[in-house]
């Protein structure tokens, strides 16, 4: 009864998975309104309206005639019409920690669907009891050796911090992402909370790092570097609100394949973020995160400075040609694993196979070197394009792995690929789509 009174009211607001689900259950004559604000119109019109929480998930789409939802390629539930509309639902469960794609057929053509469906554990939702660190405001740092760059970071700090006992730390490129407990977002805070509460990590502070702007420095050396026709800061990407000039100052820093921005952070960032932190500075208790080129930069933070990480975590990690200098980006990597000493660090990489350009191959081959050469690396390769979904879904499996065997008590650890790895053959393979659709 309570949800047949309340969902009047609620209609015009966002509603979260489970009232929806319950609004469908209880056959709620204030459901289409309540999909229409929670999921958009405009979601439903094409068919990529879905959203879930945990396992549980309800998808909704106009049509004239019953759509047949499929999820990972197998009949997913059955749509259901809301009676007076064109619009139909679905609600069923989906396997967590893991992303999913699905897709509509209507009258025997493919429609709408998307390959970027998170399904979070419960480790990534804040637990009863756990308790929540603080995020400190956006600090500013001003750069010598990227000159006159400015770079906005902020320093989370959980709740189990002891002055008296050094935490492990975790720097995250591109950390601005992951500064809110949105359920719309990654929910990085709230796993990490989790995770330590749970000892399944140790206590870490996280340096969360924004890429840098020379815009108010036109007098920056970093000029140079950059091609006039991507210097503009009039226009905006309307994906990441960042200027042409901004981005390029990102790629400098992430896809440059050298020490520049590991020195960056040994010298300059870290010295200032946590100065006044009691953080260990062996790189056994050092891990470093990206996404996109946010991920080759991590790789090469640890690559060039394994004494100051030795634990990366890699998202759909840009080991592409993005700059000139010094060996045209990260497309170098595979061989440089392959030719140069081995480094003493643990990788998770992770990628999807309809990612953009040759990203899954050039990640597929960093997997086959990294294995070829005995590292301890994982790689979880999914059905997702260039996006996050797969990689915060299992973000909490990455980091209980990343972490594994943790010793306090150790400033050291000779790490060795699992057993059952090198039990594995390198990966292969398969040319699947090249005469269909992205969508195929």
């Amino acid at each position: 009864m309570f949800v047949l009174l309340a969902t009047a009211a609620f209609s015009a607001e966002k509603m979260t998975a489970p009232q929806l689900i319950e609004m469908a259950r209880a056959n709620s004559a204030a459901l289409k309104a309540a999909l229409v604000d929670s999921l958009g119109e405009a979601n439903i019109k094409n068919g990529t309206a879905a959203l879930g929480r945990g396992e549980n998930f309800i998808w909704a789409i106009e049509a004239a005639s019953r759509p047949t939802l499929q999820i990972d390629g197998a009949p997913g539930p059955a749509m259901t019409k809301i009676t007076g509309s064109d619009t139909w639902y679905a609600v069923g469960k989906l396997k967590v920690g893991t992303s999913h794609m699905f897709e509509y057929t209507i009258n025997g053509k493919p429609f709408g669907g998307s390959r970027n469906l998170p399904a979070m554990g419960p480790d990534s939702y804040l637990k009863p009891g756990v308790p929540t660190g603080k995020l400190s405001e956006r600090m500013v740092h001003s750069s010598k050796i990227y000159d006159q760059m400015r770079s906005n970071y902020w320093v989370y700090v959980p709740a189990q911090y002891d002055p008296n006992t050094p935490a492990a730390l975790m720097v995250f490129t591109d950390g601005h992402r992951f500064l809110t407990r949105d359920e719309d977002n990654y929910l990085v805070l709230n796993a990490v909370d989790n995770l330590i509460h749970e000892k399944k990590i140790p206590v870490m502070i996280l340096v969360l790092t924004q890429p840098g702007d020379v815009s108010e420095s036109p007098s920056s050396a970093m000029f140079k570097e950059i091609p006039p026709d991507r210097a503009s800061t009039a226009t905006r990407n309307p994906a990441t609100g960042r200027t042409p000039l901004q981005d390029r100052v990102r790629s400098i820093e992430y896809d440059t394949v050298s020490d520049r921005y590991a020195r960056f952070l040994r010298e300059e960032l870290l010295p200032e973020a946590v100065g006044k932190y009691n953080v260990r500075k062996d790189s056994y208790s050092r891990a470093i995160f990206g996404l996109s080129s946010g991920g080759i930069c991590a790789f090469n933070a640890a690559w060039y400075q394994p004494d100051q990480f030795s634990r990366v975590l890699s998202w759909i990690g840009s080991f592409v040609p993005l700059q000139p200098e010094p060996k045209w980006g990260g497309q170098a990597y595979p061989a440089m694993v392959q030719r140069e000493p081995k480094r003493n660090i643990r990788v998770w990489l992770q990628d999807g196979a309809e990612d953009q350009g040759t990203w899954p191959l050039q990640n597929l081959e960093m997997a086959n070197q990294l294995k070829s050469r005995g590292y301890d690396f994982h790689l979880s390769y999914g059905v997702g394009t260039h996006h996050t979904a797969q990689g915060s879904a299992e973000f909490p499996a990455s980091m209980i792995w990343l972490w594994r065997d943790y010793d306090p008590a150790k400033t050291e650890q000779a790490y060795t690929q699992d057993p059952a790895e090198q039990a594995k053959p390198l990966f292969r393979v398969q040319v699947y789509n090249r005469d269909h659709d992205s969508t195929y």
